[in-house]
């Protein structure tokens, strides 16, 4: 009989991947990789929308080849040097920050926009050599670091119910819930449905399959309805293929932001786009770290430095490219609840996003309704986390005695760490904004602490994290007023 060419390659691998250690397989770590690329493909369509500001900004093809580009090399780099199954990708808010804020708000070029992203990942890259981002990272309390990671869950969940019509805007409130009444919702149920049905039934590819299922049902359905139910070219069978590259932004960025803006203006800019991609960073690693499994007991990240080295690269990268700032994506997550574990996750994923510049037309088949069901999968998963404990309790009511019962990871019951959690948890996806979230939690630690006589525990990293978020929050203000 002969071998199984993919066993017979893991076995190989080992050595350097580690499957084993990791209890995976090259076969599974794949498998992980496909999940992770198809529920984080998105930027690949959304990022050139931003950029190109309705056909005023930069051209689509173009920032989709650099978008692609970018996370190819950085998330293969990032499997390859770190051995860890975490994505990169243009991020989602500071691309927005580039074209809305920097563009149309301040005037800037789109070459000058990117000038102060390249900066910014410059000055990340340094904090980084120097060990002060490591630093910070270490001194922040466990407990915060257990929040961020549920805060992130509920980011997640919450993208994923937005995204799938669960979950939509109201005139009397904020929030209500969706009317159910279209195609679009239906394949968000339907996914959600057979998801949970896998996953209850212990099937490891449930997430993966679940996208792949909503994805042939909303084809299904969207020719049903003579292709009116989603975006053009989304949930239809391609009519090609493939599409050449287009390269022509690659080292279209330049310093004139400081003639335009100012110097001060433009170091406060660079400032609050470095705070942005500094903390989301931490939290993404933190949140997809401890459901993989890479975080110890005392919430601290093996390879830290080589992880925070890479995601700071890819930000100089962003800026170099013109496809705004890449950092590590919390979709990343997904990949991990398929079972990956290793950097073939991220060589995987690498490896799909350089595949889509040629090939583009089919990585926009699946729909955002099929990828919501995994994104609130994934950020439950990711909530669990909130009862990682386990205690002896007496169960009373089944008169059964001691039995182990899930306890909190949180002591909600002291108030420097139980406030802070719940202002991380619920301003990061009410806000969408990690980096909103986590500024909240640790001003409201350090103002806590101050207050019960405790400042001298607070280590003096969080003294400089938290004067550097109570800047971050006031640059709106300051703007207003005309001070800066």
């Amino acid at each position: 009989m002969a071998a199984d060419p993919t066993a017979v390659a893991s076995g190989g691998l080992d050595g350097v991947f580690h499957f084993t250690k990791w209890g995976t397989t090259l076969r599974r770590d794949m498998l992980a990789g496909l999940t992770t690329f198809i529920v984080m493909s998105y930027i690949i369509f959304v990022n050139p929308s931003i950029l190109g500001l309705g056909g005023k900004g930069l051209p689509f093809a173009a920032v989709l080849t650099s978008t692609c580009l970018v996370a190819g090399v950085m998330t293969i780099l990032m499997g390859a040097v770190t051995n860890r199954a975490y994505a990169i990708a243009p991020g989602m808010g500071l691309n927005a920050v580039v074209a809305f804020s920097l563009v149309l708000g301040q005037g800037l070029t789109f070459p000058q926009a990117m000038g102060l992203i390249f900066l910014e990942g410059v000055a990340i890259t340094i904090l980084v050599l120097t060990g002060f981002r490591e630093a910070i990272f270490k001194a922040i309390p466990l407990e915060l670091k257990k929040a961020i990671v549920v805060g992130i869950g509920f980011f997640i969940l919450f993208i994923g119910m937005v995204d799938g019509g669960i979950v939509i805007a109201s005139k009397g409130t904020p929030l209500t819930l969706g009317t159910f009444v279209g195609v679009p919702v239906l394949v968000t149920i339907f996914g959600l449905a057979v998801t949970i049905i896998m996953i209850t039934r212990g099937w490891r590819g449930a997430v993966i399959l679940g996208i792949i299922f909503s994805t042939i049902f909303a084809t299904i359905l969207n020719y049903a309805y003579d292709k009116t139910s989603f975006a053009p070219g989304t949930a239809v069978i391609p009519s090609k293929i493939f599409a050449a590259p287009d390269f022509s932004l690659l080292g279209q960025f330049n310093f004139g932001a400081f003639s335009k803006l100012g110097v001060t203006a433009a170091v406060l800019w660079i400032f609050s786009l470095m705070l942005s991609d500094f903390f989301d960073t931490m939290g993404t690693l933190v949140g997809v770290g401890a459901q993989a499994g890479y975080i110890d007991d005392k919430g601290h990240l093996k390879k830290l430095n080589r992880l925070l080295l890479i995601d700071s690269l890819a930000a100089v990268a962003g800026g170099a490219a013109s496809s705004s700032s890449a950092t590590t994506y919390i979709e990343s997550g997904a990949g991990v609840a398929q079972g990956g574990r290793t950097g073939i996750v991220g060589i995987t994923v690498g490896v799909l996003f350089l595949l889509a510049m040629f090939f583009s037309p089919i990585a926009g088949v699946v729909p955002a309704n099929a990828t919501a069901p995994a994104l609130i999968i994934v950020g439950y998963l990711m909530m669990a986390t909130l009862t990682s404990g386990e205690t002896m309790a007496e169960d009373e009511e089944a008169g059964r005695g001691l039995v182990k019962r899930a306890v909190a990871a949180i002591n909600f019951g002291d108030i420097a760490f139980g406030l802070p959690a719940i202002l991380t948890m619920t301003i990061m996806p009410l806000t969408y904004s990690i980096t909103n979230g986590i500024g909240a939690g640790f001003l409201s630690y350090t103002l806590i602490r101050i207050t019960q006589g405790k400042a001298k525990e607070i280590s003096w990293m969080l003294w400089i994290a938290s004067a550097g978020f109570l800047l971050y929050f006031l640059i709106p203000l300051l703007q207003a007023k005309g001070w800066v």
